[in-house]
């Protein structure tokens, strides 16, 4: 097909999915699965479009999943999420381990597979998913430090994943001993982080004091820095998904220019990446292999749903409480565990054996792909019933509320800033003298490095800045004016001066 045939499609799949998100949320559904759907028909079950690639599906599943998590940092409260930290890295962590290590040893009991093999799939699985995770959670009503375990988890839980099921894949059938295993992953996580928290306040920092010409700058430049992050943490041997969270958590809460613009840009860009992704990973799969792993994979799910996550979150909790960091009820631990969604992050792991032609790899991802499937199925749209079982959904409570700096387009408004240079006969003039029309108002002067609100009787002084709010329909009227009164003064329109360009 030639470059406009395959724009077209592109475009339309993008199109069909941004409609299909609705569906989803009416019914609780992470979109993911509609996503899926869309690459299971275009592939070689339906449209027939080949692709069969894992190395190719590994690098752009890793470089999407780096735009999720960006985007998940940014858009984070750190207010919200403080006090969940601990719990959270402890589950990201000793969690992620225990998984790994009860879905490999029942696994390799139930299905006779080997060692390395069982490892494998235990770390493939042991992720949780961002997409999926805030997807769901952020539309039900939990108390604030439930759902910030959830959602800081999911964010701090790719990397150490990432780095098992990579060095796993890497050692083949190698006989690496568990105490090098751990120093590998610990020195990982260590790199990722201090790049993390080295470019994260070093970008801050840096787009505070420069001045870009463009507001439209402003997210390009966030999101530049978070891939900085992760390609430094990668060239240094480091873990790349923790560098980059890390970046994007203190971006994402830190008092940038623009930041509700850089919100929704970053918003955007892991949309497209989410459904790239998931049509790409349709399109790996063979629906044609999957009966053969429809049964490996329920079990496997069942293991890690019934077993392996419950007691994750019971070890973590029993060391939060030794550490006295915070007691988690048996309720919570109950909704923790059920609400430990998997979705992209499995299936693009798996890609990473498959892609290192380890054996039985194939089935690996098959087998996820029927747990992806299944699982979210039946855990997403439970999600509010289990809370409400569980007595820790909180109808009470607010939901977070996106607070725009500037809501402007729903208002049809402009906002103008205005800089008083040396010669403006703006200077002197009191703000009810500027006599601008009805739906016009100066909300803010920033003079010598302060801002505060004028009031009618203001006077206005060279190197001034004035922000004023007016309806787009009187924006040309209030330019006029304003250039009059810079050029003549208060009298401008007994000068005839009209202001014209």
């Amino acid at each position: 097909m030639t470059l406009d045939v395959w724009l077209l499609l592109g475009a339309a799949i993008v199109i069909a999915a941004i409609a299909s998100v609705r569906i989803a949320h009416r019914t609780g559904l992470p979109s993911l699965l509609v996503f899926l759907g869309f690459g299971l028909v275009l592939g070689e079950a339906g449209f027939g479009i080949p692709f069969d690639n894992p190395q190719l599906a590994q690098q752009i599943g890793l470089t999407a999943l780096a735009v999720i998590l960006a985007e998940g940092g940014l858009t984070t409260n750190w207010s919200h999420v403080r006090r969940s930290v601990p719990l959270a890295l402890i589950l990201a962590t000793v969690g992620v381990t225990v998984s790994i290590v009860v879905v490999a040893l029942a696994v390799q009991a139930l299905l006779g597979i080997d060692q390395t093999t069982a490892l494998i799939l235990g770390a493939v699985l042991a992720s949780t998913d961002a997409a999926a995770v805030f997807s769901v959670l952020r539309r039900l009503p939990l108390p604030p430090r439930l759902a910030g375990v959830l959602e800081a988890e999911s964010g701090f839980n790719d990397a150490p994943t990432v780095i098992a099921v990579m060095l796993l894949s890497g050692a083949g059938r190698s006989s690496a001993s568990p105490g090098t295993f751990l120093l590998e992953t610990a020195a990982e996580l260590i790199i990722g982080a201090a790049v993390g928290l080295a470019v994260g306040p070093a970008g801050a920092y840096a787009l505070r004091r420069v001045a870009l010409p463009a507001s439209g700058l402003y997210p390009l430049a966030v999101l530049s820095l978070t891939f900085v992050s992760y390609g430094g943490a990668v060239l240094l041997h480091g873990s790349g998904f923790l560098a980059v969270y890390l970046t994007a958590l203190i971006l994402g809460n830190s008092r940038l220019p623009h930041r509700a613009a850089t919100r929704g840009f970053a918003e955007g860009a892991a949309w497209l990446a989410q459904i790239g992704l998931f049509v790409m990973l349709g399109l790996l799969a063979s629906p044609k292999e999957m009966p053969s792993s429809i049964v490996p994979g329920l079990i496997a799910g069942t293991v890690l749903v019934l077993l392996a996550r419950p007691l994750s979150v019971m070890a973590s909790s029993l060391l939060s409480w030794a550490l006295r960091l915070g007691r988690v009820s048996w309720r919570e631990q109950a909704f923790l565990s059920w609400a430990g969604l998997r979705g992209a992050i499995p299936i693009v792991l798996a890609t990473i054996p498959w892609a290192s032609n380890v054996e039985g790899s194939k089935e690996i991802f098959n087998e996820v792909f029927v747990i992806v499937i299944v699982f979210t199925l039946l855990q997403g749209p439970t999600l509010p019933f289990v809370a409400r079982l569980l007595g820790v959904a909180a109808p009470g409570e607010a939901h977070d509320l996106e607070v725009e700096a500037a809501p402007l387009e729903e208002l049809k408004a402009d906002l103008l800033q205005v800089k008083v240079f040396p010669g403006s006969r703006l200077h002197g003039v009191e703000i009810f003298e500027l006599r601008l029309p009805a739906g016009a108002q100066v909300t803010l002067i920033v003079r010598d490095g302060k801002s505060f609100v004028p009031t009618g009787n203001t006077r206005i002084r060279v190197e001034d800045q004035i922000l004023l709010v007016t309806t787009a329909s009187c924006r040309d009227q209030v330019e006029r004016r304003l250039r009059a009164v810079s050029r003549s003064g208060k009298l401008a329109g007994w000068y005839g001066e009209r202001g014209l360009e």
